[in-house]
């Protein structure tokens, strides 16, 4: 809802847990509600914005002012919902398949036809060889500054600057190659080669039905 013409693809999981009537039914009743949210959305913001167009003194509201019609002016496409039963791979490889079905629609990424600097390709395939590397720890991190060095002693990437590195790695984050977390502060230093660990262990820190399973424990 922040990032200007940002598009949305929600997706239902657990099908396996719907009856086959039910699917259809849950998926009318979810875009249903995110039609809804947005619309009052939409409203919340128009209420602020005169709340403090009409004050006393606007001027010292203009910073809020400001911020809130710049969320009024972004624009959210949502997409159909797919659902999907995890469990299956199949439902994974339609899901794959619908999501590169979006990204190559340019109505919807008009920039999606944008030719890449080769430096960008080159750094991701040296990105890709240092995370498969046996020197590279199983968790992945490393810091921005080393991979740098790293990067650096590559013939071809000598000449490689920090500030071209981290517009590379936003692209590598964006495309879910690497894990970048540049705007927490304590992490914007650590990159993170191998998003697969970080999955693993959200699985074994958010887990479906936690409480229950604590709560089960004698």
């Amino acid at each position: 809802m922040r990032v200007p013409n940002s598009v949305v693809l929600p997706v239902g999981t657990h099908v396996d847990c719907c009856q086959e009537e039910e699917v259809e039914e849950k998926r009318h009743d979810i875009m249903a509600k995110i039609t809804a949210m947005l619309v009052e959305r939409k409203s919340n913001l128009a209420h602020f914005i005169n709340n403090l167009e009409s004050s006393e003194e606007p001027e010292f509201y203009m910073d809020q002012w400001e911020r809130l019609k710049e969320m009024e002016s972004c624009t959210l496409t949502i997409l159909n919902l797919v659902a999907v039963n995890c469990m299956e791979h199949r439902d994974i490889k339609k899901l794959e398949a619908t999501i590169l079905d979006h990204v190559k629609n340019e109505e919807l990424f008009p920039e999606v036809v944008r030719v890449l600097p080769p430096v960008y390709r080159q750094v991701e395939a040296a990105i890709i060889d240092i995370a498969q590397s046996e020197e590279m720890a199983d968790h992945g991190m490393m810091d921005v500054q080393y991979l740098l060095s790293k990067l650096s002693q590559r013939k071809h990437l000598a000449s490689l600057g920090r500030d071209l590195l981290q517009d590379i790695l936003r692209y590598l984050h964006r495309i879910g190659l690497v894990v970048w977390y540049e705007e927490i502060k304590h992490l914007e230093s650590t990159i993170f080669l191998q998003p697969t660990f970080l999955i693993t262990m959200f699985k074994l820190l958010v887990r479906y039905r936690l409480v229950q399973q604590l709560e089960s424990i004698s």
